[in-house]
């Protein structure tokens, strides 16, 4: 009998899931706030509230499976359901809480930047006269694509920042002059098993992912990389794809967050390696044998974001270049598709990805 998998979201990335299940003889059974969610070609869908307790309970008796497609879950709903949970509860917990998941990675002995936890303003005001300027001031929970955080540059600042952020509980932390952001993906098996993809050199503006591109030949950071990927996940049980995001500062590497799901930097693996993220993920979470994660060249994942470029038809055609496009209405800060390059070298990659971000104008 056919596996059904249940996601939680119905967005891009369980789209992309429902894209990969039908090579792998599964179906994926999606949970949606609303009946138009971008994933609805692609997976069967089921309306309900995602925080309802009762919705979850009932969602949980239609599958075989349940997995995530982002976190911004309540975990405290998913416990007591009689259905295998991938990744388990406890890993989803630390991931969406940026004070559990330093002190996570901290106990592992991961490097982290310094940090402070504030609950009020005085302890904010306290908190930055540690540090010197600039620093990053985050929400504790909720926060992703560069929302929930700021750069403080100057102490008079404090206030409007304490206020636009909600004054929630935040986190200070130290501004890393990195040489540049690079993440990891790694997908690990019910058994224990676990591989990597090669590692992805990642462009942010606006703290949102606009480049990412893999491999980033370094065999040092590499394997410093999934050493601290394989303590991360040995120590949470984990099964499916994993990401963290770290900041490379020469020869070492200091964590930023971790993603317990398929990630944005490595959509690149759809057309990029033997295997994508998503066909690992719905192998790992259903008990199939994992994929070959090995690159099929030189990849670079270029993100589509608030509206699509004026350009466009300038480069549609071109035959290396894969369109994915998410369906979705234009938003400021909204991320619309991607598209990917995939070459025999790195100079060969770098050279059109260029030629497209200029015609582009991104």
């Amino acid at each position: 009998m056919t596996q059904i998998i249940g996601v939680i979201g119905a967005g891009q990335l369980a789209k992309m899931l429902g894209e990969a299940a039908p090579d792998l003889d599964l179906n994926i059974l999606a949970l949606a706030n609303d009946a138009d969610p971008c994933a609805k070609n692609t997976v069967e869908l089921m309306i309900g509230d995602e925080i309802d307790r009762q919705v979850i309970s009932d969602f949980a008796q239609h599958v075989d499976v349940l997995t995530f497609e982002h976190e911004q879950i309540k975990t405290e709903i998913f416990h007591d359901l009689n259905v295998p949970i991938y990744p388990n509860v406890a890993a989803v917990r630390i991931a969406q809480n940026r004070d559990l998941e330093k002190n996570f990675l901290k106990d592992l002995d991961i490097p982290v930047p310094p940090f402070f936890v504030v609950n009020s303003l005085a302890e904010l005001e306290a908190a930055v006269t540690k540090m010197d300027y600039p620093c990053v001031i985050k929400t504790i929970e909720g926060g992703y694509d560069g929302k929930g955080q700021k750069v403080l540059k100057q102490k008079t600042d404090l206030a409007s920042i304490w206020r636009e952020l909600k004054e929630a509980i935040l986190i200070v932390e130290a501004w890393i002059n990195f040489d540049r952001e690079v993440s990891l993906v790694a997908v690990r098996a019910v058994n224990g098993d676990i591989l990597f993809y090669p590692l992805s050199e990642n462009l942010h503006r606006d703290g949102i992912l606009r480049v990412s591109k893999a491999p980033y030949d370094d065999t040092k950071l590499q394997q410093l990389a999934e050493k601290y990927v394989t303590k991360i996940s040995n120590k949470l049980d984990y099964v499916g794809v994993l990401t963290v995001e770290f900041f490379q500062c020469g020869e070492q590497l200091m964590a930023n967050e971790m993603a317990p799901r398929v990630h944005n930097s490595g959509h690149w693996t759809i057309e990029g390696a033997q295997c994508s993220q998503f066909s690992n993920h719905l192998r790992a979470v259903s008990g199939k044998p994992l994929g070959s994660t090995k690159p099929k060249g030189y990849s670079a994942m270029i993100n589509i974001i608030g509206q699509w470029p004026k350009q466009w038809e300038k480069v549609k055609n071109l035959s290396w270049l894969y369109l994915h496009d998410y369906a979705k209405a234009s938003r400021v800060g909204r991320k619309l598709g991607h598209l990917t390059i995939v070459a025999a070298t790195a100079q060969e990659r770098d050279q059109k990805l260029q030629q497209v971000l200029d015609v582009l104008e991104l």
